[in-house]
């Protein structure tokens, strides 16, 4: 077995793990980057880049078919070519994959080992039993994989992750998808809109992240009416029979039914990859999911020298986060003892599907009770969203009284990825609701709604006496 020795040790090569090994050689620190699997980012392999190049496909089979609103009409019948999408899929996501890849190789041969490490100790890991790594300080950045409830396993190759999808040569013809979250929701929609049968099922009304029940409850009407969507399902049984899935369930209208599909998507969550680091042998504390405990402004595990960042760590498993995480962890696991709180930025989450969901900052669930006020609109008839016929949703914005302080907002609708963006600059920069109406709102665009909602909240505070709402723009 070969000792090394090093710095700071890096756990993992995705985003979280390249910030982390770049922000310790930054802090002049030696550094080695530790990788079992391929080489490469979760999001270019197997999520935000391919499942936007689906959507992207299913949008457009569905705008073409959706033109004699406008007076425009296609003759003849659109003909969706699953090979033809799934190729174009899989080149565009190789071609993503393939830039990480040359940062990757920028990397010196030195400073990659390749296996699965495991703790000996808070400062000595293990690699395949081929090396032993010595490090002043180590960064978990192993990242996470789907959750797969025991009851799906015995449907065998019939049930597929969303990473398993990336990699079909064609579509298929059915597809039974169970959890509406990020995941089940985006490809749910996107393989309908392609010809796909699809039914998703969810448990407890859980609906994209959304927490707001009218929100929630207005994004399940819309989705409806494009496609089979129970986020309250009484799924009775899944089973394999020859090579396709029996599922068994309760329809919206009380109905029992029995279906067939050529797959079972489950895409009911990811577990972080920390059950088998032998975090038993360090002094991290960890918590009922075995996660370590760690501060979200320096990523540290307690008092050790282990930090922890980007999906692993289960807190907020978005790309963008965990570039941010991930920097933080090495630039601290370099500086180790003489750590500093890094930048967090505000939360902001985007669901791309049609319409989008955005939450930003703090959720419904989150909010201080009796603290605040609601400020809404609705997408119905907003000037903009009318005339593109992307007229279907509302926006939620929370203020707190007394102060008139933005605290957050969910929605969904048309523009939600570009509306959640300005929002979550509001709330990083701690805004007043008065001091954003401020800002300017050109005619005609999708966030004048914004506006609507942002004035319907100023009024409600007035009506509570709330001083910073008594300016407010014209």
């Amino acid at each position: 077995m070969k000792t090394l020795h090093t710095d700071v040790a890096v756990i993992g090569a995705g985003t979280a793990g390249l910030a982390a090994y770049r922000a310790a050689r930054a802090a002049g620190k030696r550094a080695l980057m530790i990788e079992g699997g391929p080489f490469g980012t979760t999001c270019a392999r197997v999520g935000c880049m391919p499942s936007k190049l689906l959507i992207a496909a299913a949008e457009a089979a569905h705008s073409a078919a959706h033109t004699a609103p406008f007076g425009v009409h296609v003759d003849g019948t659109i003909r969706v070519n699953g090979r033809e999408v799934m190729d174009r899929v899989r080149r565009e996501r190789d071609r993503f994959v393939g830039f990480v890849l040359e940062g990757v190789e920028n990397i010196p041969a030195e400073d990659k080992i390749p296996g699965y490490a495991k703790f000996v100790s808070d400062t000595v890991l293990r690699v395949d039993d081929a090396y032993e790594i010595q490090a002043s300080s180590i960064v978990i950045a192993t990242g996470s994989r789907p959750s797969v409830p025991p009851p799906f396993l015995a449907l065998g190759d019939r049930l597929v992750v969303n990473d398993d999808v990336f990699n079909w040569e064609d579509l298929p013809k059915s597809v039974a998808v169970f959890g509406p979250g990020v995941i089940g929701l985006e490809l749910g929609q996107a393989l309908a809109r392609l010809g796909v049968t699809v039914r998703v099922f969810g448990v407890s009304g859980s609906l994209g992240g959304l927490s707001d029940p009218a929100v929630r409850q207005r994004a399940r009407r819309t989705f409806q009416e494009e496609f089979y969507l129970d986020p309250d399902a009484r799924v009775l049984s899944t089973t394999r029979v020859g090579d396709q899935v029996e599922v068994r369930y309760v329809a919206l209208d009380n109905t029992e039914r029995t279906e067939v599909f050529d797959y079972a998507l489950v895409a009911t969550g990811r577990r972080p990859n920390v059950d088998q680091l032998g975090l038993e042998n360090t002094s991290v504390v960890r918590d009922a999911r075995g996660v370590p405990e760690f501060d979200r402004h320096t990523m540290q595990s307690g008092a050790s020298s282990i930090f922890i960042a980007g999906d692993a760590n289960a807190d907020v498993p978005l790309l963008h986060e965990a570039a941010d995480e991930g920097r933080i962890a090495g630039r601290n696991a370099a500086l180790f003892p003489q750590i500093e709180p890094g930048l967090r930025r505000a939360q902001l989450g985007v669901v791309f599907s049609d319409p989008q969901i955005a939450l930003v900052g703090a959720s419904y669930a989150r909010l201080p009770k009796n603290g605040y006020v609601t400020g809404e609109v609705d997408f119905g008839d907003q000037g903009r969203s009318r005339v593109m016929l992307k007229n279907k949703g509302m926006l939620h914005v929370y203020a707190e009284i007394g102060t008139g302080r933005f605290l957050g907002a969910e929605m969904i609708g048309p523009a939600a990825e570009h509306i959640g963006h300005l929002l979550a600059w509001a709330v990083q920069q701690d805004l007043t609701i008065a001091q954003m109406l401020d800002m300017p709102f050109y005619h005609p665009v999708v966030e004048e709604g914004l506006r609507t909602a942002l004035r319907d909240a100023a009024a409600q505070l007035e009506r509570h006496g709330s001083q910073a709402a008594l300016r407010t723009a014209a």
